[in-house]
């Protein structure tokens, strides 16, 4: 079991529920990592890094999405 904020949003995961990397969490969240910009503890996560950045049980995770138009 374990805790995490989104967006300011606190989230609880049961037992194997946890994400254990960016990826998974997105991949949850059913947000597409093409247009999402990722911040953990308020360091911006590369694209390239979001499969091999963790996530651990009270990180705080920011995801600002791109939505097109005017």
């Amino acid at each position: 079991m374990g805790r995490i904020k989104v967006n300011g949003v606190e989230k609880e995961f049961g037992a194997g529920e946890f994400p254990f990397n960016l990826s998974e969490l997105l991949e949850m969240l059913k947000v597409d990592s093409a247009t999402v910009v990722a911040e953990i503890g308020g360091d911006i996560i590369e694209r390239s890094k979001f499969s091999e950045t963790v996530i651990e049980d009270g990180d705080s995770v920011e995801l600002i999405r791109f939505v097109p138009g005017g």
